[in-house]
């Protein structure tokens, strides 16, 4: 009885496909990326075997996991880009995302001594230096604080870094891939500082990582007490262990350098530390021999995510463009896009929530007739800032610098499609 219904089934499926595929599937060839066919589509008129077996029950992934047709979507490295893997980096896959939240499983890794595997249980974060009262924290006081969530991009100040001198990794994961965007849950630095009682001489803080690198940097105090977390999770869940588990500092709009990683210590001065990592580390050299110092905030900028080098296009006739803008000085206003290199500029259209210190998607709806473009994205955010082009960029920092590069990308779409990175200026 049960196979002869299912039987039955399948026929009418198969009768009402056929029936109304004159209708329906030639008003969807009416559009330009439907197929253009009359004849019968074996994937709409017979039942496939997903429709066939039962497929895994609710036990078999505990942690869900993507589909096995997602398997490239995964974060990659250059591997000659550094000396050792322990201290190296991998890039988010921007053009295989949308909306503006990155997954935690995918967004970028930089280490400077691999990743520490760190059991909560065990993981104390000390205040001491220029405090009433120095303290020793353990997981369970932090999240017994009040919390809050809040949605921010990191940027590491060396994305784009290779392009300085000119176009080099063809890939906008590879040269704006050091970014992503997620909600952390935290409790807000100041919690913990006024718990600890800033001395009226307390300016700067330096924050240290529990680490084999034993990364450390320094912060303005006024910084620390503005909108600075002590994040424990993102996106919902525990912190990953290569994003800092369990405890990180979160320091919107600034430097991704200064988002220390299994934060283990804040200790309070009078004056920065002068760390490697802010003395012969993370400076902009200049073109007279001169550094700048401190440069923490970054700056507006924007990518065009698709079409790109790994995001082809495959269709003439209609598109969607989209990328990523975001200002660590506050919201993106607007996104202007260029299919001619800077020649015509048209205002993107910007969809989903436009957050302070977060990552904003826009999109460019248009038609491909098969032409040459030239692929360019204008950041515009709510100080008024424009982002630049690299030449604007270039004569005033010069091109001995690999930090803070937020000069407008190039993007060549060739007549089959395919992009590659180009240098306009």
């Amino acid at each position: 009885m049960r196979d002869k219904s299912r039987a039955d089934l399948v026929n009418r499926r198969r009768f009402l496909s056929a029936a109304s595929l004159a209708g329906a599937g030639l008003a969807m060839t009416r559009g330009a990326s439907a197929t253009d066919t009359t004849k019968p589509d074996p994937l709409i008129t017979e039942v496939q075997d997903w429709q066939r077996y039962l497929g895994d029950g609710v036990d078999k992934r505990p942690y869900g996991s993507p589909s096995k047709f997602e398997k490239n979507v995964i974060r990659r490295d250059v591997s000659w880009l550094t000396a050792s893997a322990e201290s190296s980096v991998n890039f988010t896959p921007l053009h295989e995302l949308d909306g503006i939240i990155t997954p935690s499983g995918l967004c970028f890794e930089r280490h400077h001594g691999g990743v520490a595997e760190i059991d909560p249980a065990k993981h104390r974060l000390m205040i001491n230096g220029l405090v009433e009262k120095p303290l020793v924290f353990t997981m369970d006081d932090i999240k017994r604080m009040p919390r809050t969530n809040r949605i921010y991009f990191l940027e590491c100040a060396a994305n784009s870094g290779m392009e300085w001198r000119g176009a080099q990794l063809n890939g906008c994961q590879f040269t704006h891939g050091m970014v992503h965007n997620v909600m952390y849950t935290g409790v807000p630095l100041k919690v913990v500082l006024d718990e600890a009682g800033l001395r009226p001489n307390a300016k700067w803080l330096m924050l240290e990582g529990g680490d084999a690198s034993g990364m450390n940097r320094s912060l303005p105090i006024e910084k620390g007490l503005s909108d600075v977390l002590l994040a424990f999770a993102m996106n919902g869940e525990a912190l990953r262990p290569e994003q800092g588990y369990p405890l990180r500092a979160v320091i919107p709009g600034w430097e991704g350098n200064l988002w220390v990683k299994w934060l283990r210590r804040i200790e309070v001065g009078d004056q920065p530390w002068q760390t490697r990592e802010e003395t012969s580390k993370y400076t902009d050299l200049l073109a007279d021999g001169r550094s700048r110092k401190h440069t923490f905030i970054m700056d507006a900028k924007s990518v065009v995510t698709s079409p790109s080098p790994q995001a082809p296009l495959k269709y003439k006739g209609r598109n969607v463009l989209s990328g990523l803008a975001w200002s660590g000085r506050g919201t993106i206003q607007r996104v202007d896009v260029s299919l001619d290199g800077g020649r015509n500029w048209q205002t993107a259209r910007i969809d989903g929530p436009v957050l302070d210190k977060s990552l904003t998607r826009f999109y460019v709806d248009f038609d491909w007739n098969g032409e040459e473009l030239m692929v360019q994205s204008r950041a515009i955010d709510s100080t008024g800032y424009v982002q630049p082009t690299k030449d604007e960029l270039r004569k005033v920092r010069g091109v001995n610098s690999i930090y803070h590069n937020n000069g407008i990308q190039t993007w060549l779409v060739h007549r089959n499609g395919d992009s590659e990175n180009v240098e306009l200026g």
